[in-house]
């Protein structure tokens, strides 16, 4: 009896040493929305509309400005979760933290349909 009874606190204790992840892990699909990506592709006087869908797909919003040229807006945002741990028997538990980015693209074609200005918007905080 008292073997077992050893045994339970042994297996007790070493799982209490476990650290347990809060954040999800999912599986997310990576963009080509990025900075690099917008710098060596996106060419102002050449860059057509089909181009610019293949690159990023279909835009979040379609506008037209006030010289009535259409505008296409492009956003991604991304929020890390830092995970925290657990200690179940001291009843600690360590504090999450989290950091989020975003990143807009703005577009403004010409009659022609061709890249005539753009724009790049970048935060973190």
């Amino acid at each position: 009896m008292y073997t077992i009874l050893r045994s339970i606190l042994l297996v007790l204790s070493l799982t209490s040493c476990t650290s347990y992840k809060y954040a999800t892990e999912g599986n997310t699909q990576k963009s080509n929305l990025t900075m690099g990506t917008v710098k060596s592709k996106v060419i102002k006087g050449q860059t057509t509309q089909d181009e610019i869908m293949k690159l990023f797909g279909s835009p979040n919003l379609v506008s037209k400005n006030k010289s009535n040229k259409e505008v296409w807006s492009y956003n991604r945002m991304s929020v890390e979760n830092k995970a925290g741990s657990t200690d179940f028997f001291a009843g600690q538990r360590a504090s999450q933290s989290s950091s989020s980015k975003s990143f807009d693209l703005i577009i403004t074609f010409d009659e022609h349909d061709v890249v005539a200005d753009y724009s790049v918007v970048s935060t973190a905080y």
